[in-house]
């Protein structure tokens, strides 16, 4: 793979796999420069699981844990589920639900109360699962950190299996912690979400089966059906699609689609989508309103949503979870617009991490803003709700190059905070409102080199090409890119020497915007650019009486309209030329 500072080197890399792949020139530049060789190049369009699974052993204490569920499952144990009240939470738990009752098992699903408990395992709810006669606890999504809260229950009676992926300083003393971000664990796979790994624990518990000749008298799993719940929870949770999170997002796209897990195809239809789902709609349609159970109201509304067989009741479970997420919205908008005020002041005076927390703010929706907020200003952000006692609960998002996980986890070893854990992008914490001051000062030497990134992060244009050029076999080609998403970002290509024509507002508010594009040689092109009462360069793609040739930046799609393929470009910045 040549170095990105030799372009050269980087065209004949990119030329290579256009030819390899009967690819626009254009799109080749694109795949090369996602550190794709030519020999892989058709493993990257067509990624399969059946040539990017690993061996489940390459885990730690994979082997171990699949060998104890195993016998759980042989000597029908009560086995119990506790997981995070996420999307990734969420979809583990439905996934070793559906795991179980496959083979004819039903174990009990804890989840949390996220203002009443918190995350992850705490002792009351452990030793009511154990009063009830569990004698397998597995917790999927949480359990890394919780090293106090296993080591208070008595393991005499039951052991516990932690399924995770957030980043700890040691693992739990517990039966068996499988976490690809373990300090020891060497699978490579630090970029699989707590789905994933349960996903692969299913893979090692099917094969510790089939040793004991288990399925000679019993069906086997279809674990292809639950790569729905997989790809929604490797999405939802922001990881990487690259590599094997690539194969799973593909395939389990493509169950999502057959749209036979009711409850997912409620929520599509109260959520509007009529199209083929993709990573959009996952990330935008159905992860908020799967969240904001867990967020705002009952944290098991999701996962009942994820296991539901009933259409009646998963039509009525989707209806709640979309009410709730609007009211989710309202809430958000109000804390929004006071922690970013609050957020520009730190910014203007230099702080490299902002930090900051409310007694009027939800817990519920802390890491919503954070994230808004990092998008704004390109900061590592961290947003907390103060409690009642005078603890902060908060959540925080990073920028890409610097590990948040990272700097909780050094946080707490320096005792700066009570509780916390997460992983590159993502962290959660907790702390006395006393130690706000020492905490800060500690994040912005640990994070420092955030103070070097820009406020404002340059676009990544990908290519260029005329209006002429955009046509409807340039975007399909580009959409076999997809998925698109952290680590694999929709290329943003420019449209060069282009004359607006015509512009109408559209849609219920009149806020998107409607144009007709014509390149140099007379060829035309629909474009759309949605919040435009949001964009400054709004009143220039208004004014089409003014002639002036503009470049624009912006997405390649194709849509379908009576039967007919059409490609059309959505805006999302403009120069003159």
């Amino acid at each position: 793979m040549p170095s990105s500072c030799d372009p050269t080197a980087l065209d004949r890399h990119a030329q290579h796999i256009a030819q390899k792949a009967s690819l626009y020139d254009i799109v080749g530049r694109m795949i090369a420069v996602r550190g794709v060789s030519p020999q892989a190049v058709e493993h990257f369009l067509d990624p399969k699981l059946k040539n990017l699974l690993p061996n489940p052993s390459c885990l730690k204490n994979m082997d171990k844990a699949a060998d104890r569920i195993a016998k759980a499952v042989i000597q029908q144990e009560k086995i119990a589920i506790f997981g995070d009240y996420d999307v990734d939470g969420g979809c583990s738990s439905a996934i070793l639900t559906q795991y179980f009752n496959d083979l004819h098992l039903s174990p009990i699903v804890y989840i949390p109360d996220r203002i009443k408990e918190g995350y992850g395992p705490n002792i009351p709810a452990l030793q009511s699962l154990i009063d009830q006669g569990v004698t397998l606890i597995i917790c999927v999504d949480c359990g890394a950190a919780s090293h106090q809260v296993f080591d208070a229950i008595p393991q005499d009676k039951t052991d516990i299996i932690v399924l995770d992926h957030h980043k700890c300083e040691t693992a739990p003393h517990i039966f068996a912690s499988v976490n690809p971000n373990q300090l020891d664990c060497d699978s490579g796979l630090g970029y699989l979400c707590a789905g994933g790994v349960s996903f692969i624990a299913c893979i090692a518990v099917t094969r510790a089966l089939q040793q004991q000749q288990y399925f000679e008298n019993h069906p086997k799993p279809d674990l292809f059906n639950l790569l729905d719940l997989v790809a929604l929870s490797t999405i939802c949770d922001v990881m990487p699609l690259t590599g094997l999170n690539r194969a799973l997002v593909t395939q389990g796209l493509k169950v999502l689609g057959k749209r036979e897990r009711i409850g997912l195809a409620a929520l599509l239809e109260v959520s509007g989508v009529q199209k083929a789902p993709d990573a959009f709609s996952c990330g935008f349609a159905l992860g908020p309103r799967i969240n904001a159970g867990g967020r705002i109201s009952e944290s098991d509304l999701g996962l009942k949503l994820l296991t539901c067989h009933n259409p009646v009741e998963a039509h009525q479970l989707a209806e709640r979870l979309d009410t709730i997420n609007k009211q989710r919205q309202n809430i958000e908008q109000g804390v929004l617009q006071q922690a970013t005020d609050l957020a520009l002041e730190q910014h203007e005076k230099g702080s490299p991490v902002i930090l900051l927390h409310h007694s009027d703010w939800h817990p519920g929706i802390v890491g919503i803003v954070a994230g808004r907020i990092k998008e704004q200003i390109n900061r590592p952000t961290l947003i907390g709700a103060e409690l009642s006692d005078g603890t902060i609960k908060g959540s925080g998002r990073s920028i890409v190059g610097l590990d948040l996980g990272a700097a909780i986890i050094a946080a707490k070893q320096a005792g700066l905070l009570l509780h916390g854990g997460g992983h590159a992008m993502a962290a959660g914490y907790s702390y006395h409102k006393d130690q706000t001051e020492a905490l800060h000062q500690f994040l912005n030497e640990y994070l420092s080199k955030a103070a070097d990134a820009p406020s404002v992060v340059d676009l990544e244009v990908e290519g260029v090409t005329t209006v002429a050029g955009a046509t409807v076999e340039l975007a399909k080609q580009i959409e076999s890119l997809t998925p698109f998403g952290n680590g694999n970002d929709e290329p943003l290509i420019v449209l060069s020497h282009v004359h607006i024509l015509r512009s109408d507002r559209i849609g219920k508010d009149s806020n998107t915007l409607r144009l007709t594009l014509q390149g140099e040689n007379g060829a035309s092109i629909k474009a759309l650019m949605f919040k435009a009462d949001q964009h400054p360069i709004t009143p220039y793609l208004e004014d089409y009486n003014n002639r002036r040739p503009m470049h624009l930046a912006g997405w390649l799609r194709t849509n379908s309209w009576n039967g007919r393929e059409n490609a059309d470009f959505f805006i999302k910045d403009a120069a003159f030329v």
